[in-house]
């Protein structure tokens, strides 16, 4: 009977060990499909990371990783969707964080300068980004934390620059050029949250210039469209804080309409679907993911990408959005990007490998550019 006992207990042992091999095996490293491809790193929403000083070393370990896979995949260029911080200008810690402003936007800072002089990068300014006075004017120190001469690379690759509300120079409205890319030339186009007609007359010029005619357009910008696969059709509205605390809980103003400012359906009704080379469109601002693909006026097809994971790992009090980020594969034959969802957070170990991949429809999936 003991003998029988201690055999099997080995051979449970072993079925337990060789399941749990396997399943570590089943387990992939990210990497290119094809080794003449070349990715774009998307990065979501990040203010739930920087608004607590325990989950900044995730959105480090993020950018860490990334630097580490400049080379396997390629990378040309990071784009991060906006909201770098949770508040752009309080003093207190609020009660949505317990980081100043000042300290949130200094970890993002941190956070990015692992890629300076490794890779261009460039992010949209999302709502949050910005403190607004009661006329709805809003200003924001994204500027101030990421000049253009922080990171040389971006430097060589801007080619055109927008204003803001006080017509001073923004890399919150800009646009970067990378030549090239399997004989295919890029412009990287990023527009402010919630663009002004302004902006968007500006973009307008900047597409329509003889010398891009023949790029390939992609464009990012905060808040344009929902998880319901829908361009936001409401009016894009922002609030106060106001200059006190109730039981340590800042005060918000109600909502106030940004003037002159832009919905997603406005912005593809004046600018994306009448440019025929811009044919992908990243945003985040709504918390999940989606996808949808219209023709524009010259027919071509469009893809337009929701990717916010701020409310996984614990939502707004949790661990910042568990490290989820998006690897984006253009291959050599410039018609066919496959769209990847991977954690570095999750990957770093064998603990939770398991769970370093989103694999549904709408984690990864293959478009085709026109």
């Amino acid at each position: 009977m003991k003998i029988r006992t201690i055999i099997k207990t080995n051979l449970l042992f072993i079925v337990c060990f060789g399941g749990s091999l396997t399943a570590q095996e089943k387990y992939q490293a990210p990497k290119l499909d094809n080794q003449k491809s070349w990715s774009i790193i998307m990065i979501p929403d990040i203010q739930n990371y920087t608004k607590f000083n325990q989950n900044q070393p995730i959105l480090e370990l993020m950018t860490r990783w990334i630097e580490n896979n400049i080379e396997s995949l390629n990378v040309k260029m990071v784009m991060c969707v906006g909201d770098l911080v949770e508040q752009n200008e309080i003093i207190n810690n609020g009660h949505d964080g317990n980081q100043t402003a000042q300290k949130q936007w200094e970890a993002a800072s941190k956070a990015f300068s692992y890629l300076d002089g490794k890779v261009p990068y460039i992010k949209a300014t999302g709502n949050h980004d910005y403190t607004i006075n009661r006329e709805g004017k809003r200003w924001t120190r994204f500027d101030e934390f990421f000049p253009i001469d922080k990171n040389f690379l971006n430097r060589k690759a801007i080619v055109q620059n927008g204003v803001d509300e006080d017509e001073k120079a923004t890399l919150a409205n800009s646009a970067f050029e990378l030549k090239n890319l399997n004989g295919k030339d890029f412009l990287f186009l990023t527009l402010e949250y919630a663009p002004r007609d302004y902006t968007l007359e500006w973009a307008n010029k900047i597409v329509q210039l003889e010398q891009y005619k023949n790029h390939q357009i992609v464009m990012m910008t905060h808040a344009y469209m929902g998880r319901d696969d829908k361009r936001l059709t409401k009016d894009e509205t922002w609030v106060i804080f106001e200059p006190y605390s109730i039981d340590n809980k800042i005060q918000k103003s109600s909502r106030i309409k940004l003037p002159h400012s832009n919905t997603g359906e406005q912005i593809w009704q004046k600018l994306v679907k009448s440019t025929p080379n811009m044919q992908l469109v990243l945003a985040g601002h709504i918390s999940g993911e989606g996808y949808r693909m219209d023709k524009n006026d010259a027919g071509k097809s469009v893809h337009q990408i929701l990717f916010d994971a701020q409310s996984m790992g614990g939502g707004h009090y949790g661990n910042g959005g568990d490290g989820w980020l998006r690897i984006l594969e253009f291959y050599p034959d410039n018609k066919t990007v496959k769209i990847k969802t991977f954690s570095p957070l999750f990957g770093i170990s064998p603990t939770t490998q398991q769970f370093a991949w989103k694999k549904d429809e709408r984690n990864e999936y293959i478009i085709t550019i026109d």
